[in-house]
This record gives structure tokens, sequence and C-alpha cells, in this order.
């Protein structure tokens, strides 16, 4: 679970608690998907959008996609020659006035105020197909793009704004999908998006497929199969057509470690708990979905608790401040360092950081020619 670059590293561990990612490990994964796909790769920048993560996958994307106006800023100063896809409910009139090689418009109203700047826009329209999402990690639902009603009601404001060019539909409908779902999903939305792109009179279409691959953090060595799954996307495309994709938690995700240690080792109500530096506020992901964040302990400790199930939280005043609960230890004691796995993406950027005023943790970016330490 530890790369051997990050073991060296803990050995002479600066301030804790840390985030530490190993460029070299995120650029391998990056080429392996790289490889495997064959149609285009816009990275989501939300999912990690740290400077030396996004120069790290640069040379392996063909894109990036941003969700804000601050995130659309900060991946052009990052990587100042990419072409960008500028996504997301509710864009000020601000937000509108940026340029982006294409914005995924969300709806009529937005159309009618983006094509009130009078500019030339590359547009993809986002639709909002219901169908079955139970069963999925996150529904895509509600305020995310058009229903196929309202969709229709684009097509005045386009006849009447020649400067908005129309070039395909953009559809994330759900996250957390391993690849027989994601492929269905896909055919479904290119079942709905062809016949119309062919209707609107849109030539050399584009079909913005969306993200959500499935990530596992119960079984953390178990990767998204992006060589089965370029096989078969590759079968779906048509000449003339570009397919796009935008994953983000599957690209960054294993590259990146929250690394802590054990302050605290106590037993309350015949549980013990193991209370660390830091907290869900600097790792927010393992409380909002529900889940054991994957660790390995380093041992440090001269009377350490052997094979005992601890739960492993941190230092926020909330029975919520819970990493992973009631999980089976072989040995933890105070001062050992706990390594989270799976950390390299919605981390700290999702986290509520300021909450107590603890102090943020450290950032390390080791391996890769951005090699570099934020304090």
């Amino acid at each position: 679970m530890l790369t051997d670059r990050l073991r060296a590293w803990i050995e002479d561990a600066p301030r804790l608690p840390a985030f530490v990612y190993d460029l070299d490990a995120l650029e391998a994964h990056a080429r392996r998907i790289r490889e495997a796909v064959p149609i285009e790769i816009f990275y989501a920048a939300k999912a990690n959008p740290d400077a030396p993560v996004l120069r790290t996958l640069a040379p392996f994307v063909d894109g990036f996609e941003v969700a804000s106006g601050g995130e659309l800023r900060h991946v052009r100063d990052a990587v100042p020659s990419a072409r960008l896809a500028f996504g997301g409910p509710g864009k000020t009139d601000s937000e509108l006035d940026l340029r982006a090689e294409r914005v995924h418009v969300e709806s009529p109203r937005e159309l009618a105020r983006l094509a009130a700047k009078r500019r030339e826009t590359d547009v993809l329209l986002r639709v909002n197909l219901a169908g079955d999402r139970q069963g999925v990690a996150l529904a895509m639902s509600g305020p995310f793009g058009m229903d196929p009603d309202l969709i229709e009601e684009c097509h005045a404001v386009l006849a009447s704004a020649p400067w908005i060019r129309l070039r395909g539909v953009h559809a994330h409908l759900a996250s957390g999908l391993d690849v027989p779902e994601l492929l269905a999903q896909s055919r479904e939305i290119l079942d709905w998006a062809r016949p119309w792109a062919e209707k609107a009179g849109i030539e050399n279409p584009e079909f913005n497929l969306g993200g959500g691959m499935a990530v596992d953090y119960a079984s953390p060595d178990r990767t998204f199969d992006w060589e089965d799954y370029g096989r078969e996307i590759g079968k779906l495309a048509r000449p003339g057509e570009t397919l796009r994709i935008e994953p983000g938690r599957a690209v960054t995700v294993y590259c990146g470690w929250y690394v802590t240690e054990v302050l605290d080792l106590k037993p309350a109500h015949g549980r013990w708990y193991a209370v660390l530096k830091g907290g869900t506020m600097h790792l927010r992901t393992p409380v909002t979905k529900q889940h054991d964040q994957p660790f390995t302990v380093v041992a440090k400790s001269a009377e350490p608790l052997r094979d005992i199930e601890a739960t492993l939280v941190g230092q926020l005043c909330t029975p919520k401040d819970v990493f992973a609960r009631d999980v089976p230890v072989t040995e933890i004691g105070v001062g050992d360092i706990v390594a989270f796995a799976m950390s390299g993406a919605y981390g700290w950027n999702i986290s509520h950081r300021d909450f107590l005023m603890h102090d943020p943790p450290g950032f390390h970016y080791l391996g890769g020619q951005t090699a570099r330490t934020v304090p």
C-alpha cells in the first residue's frame, strides 16, 4: 500500500499531518489510462487541482474540465496551454466572461446570458436523462443540466445568436460505476444524443460522456479496469464524431496519502479509540462517504497494543470526526505514524478546513520533475 518513496519520506517526516503525493506513481497510472483509452480524456480538476498534480497529468490528457471561474483561472495558471471545458450549474456573469475551449451550458437561461455577451463561443448542451440510477454512488440529478424537454428551448436562443457554436452534448449522469454499468450509461447517452445532434444539424458532433469511474475504498489494490473499458468504449465511436470522458477521482486517488501520528490511545465503553493529529477537517471523504479510509500503521511506539479493533478519530469536537470505525489493527501505539491511502482525490480541497482552526497540513510532492514541498 505504501510506495518505497513514501516509506523513505516517513523516516524523516517533517511536521505532521501532511498530504504526500507520489508524482511518479501518478504518472505511471496516467500513462496506463492514456494507453488504454482511445477517446479524448479531460481530467476533472475538482478531484485534485494541485498544480504539481495538474502538470504531471498534462502530457497524458487532452484537456481539463473545470467547474468554476476560480478553477478555470487556477488551471490556466498551472497549465497555460491546456484545453479547458467549463461546466457546472449557476455560472455568474463574470464567469461567463471567461474563455474556455468548450462551455457546458446548464440551462436555456444560461445560454441566453452567454449569447448576450456576443462573443464567439463553442458550447455543449448538458442533458440530464432520468433513467434508472438506483444503486449508484452518486446520481447527478436535479440542478445538473436540462431534461430532454427543456433542452429544446435552446434552439431559439441558438438561432438568434450565430456567434454561439453548438458542438454537441454533455452528460454526466452518475458516479461509482464499474465498466459494464459505465458502458451501459454511455450507450444510453449516445442513443439519445446522436439523433438529437443529427436533428440539430451539428456537423462532426462531440459527445462528452462524463466520468464516474468506480473507486473501491475497501479494496485499495483494485482499480478501475481501464483496459477493458478502453476496448469497449472504442467500439462505440463512429467516424466523424468525438467521444470524450472526464474522469477525476479514479485518476488521482491512488497517488496520495494523508500521513499523521497517534496522539492518544484509550478504551471507552468496550472500544479502543486512537486519537490522531489532524482530522476530517483535512480529509473529509471518509465521513461524507461513510467508509473506512484504508491505512497503514508505521510502528514507532515502544509499547503498542496488538491485535485489537480500533476506531481512528481526529482532534475535532464532534463524534463525526472518524477516519475508520472498529477496524482490525495488528499493532498500534502512541507515536506511531498512520498513513491513510487513497487520499489523492477529494481530500483537502473539499474539507471544512477552518473548523476549530487547527494548523493546516503540509503538502509534499515526491518524484517527478515538479517535486516540491509546500509549508
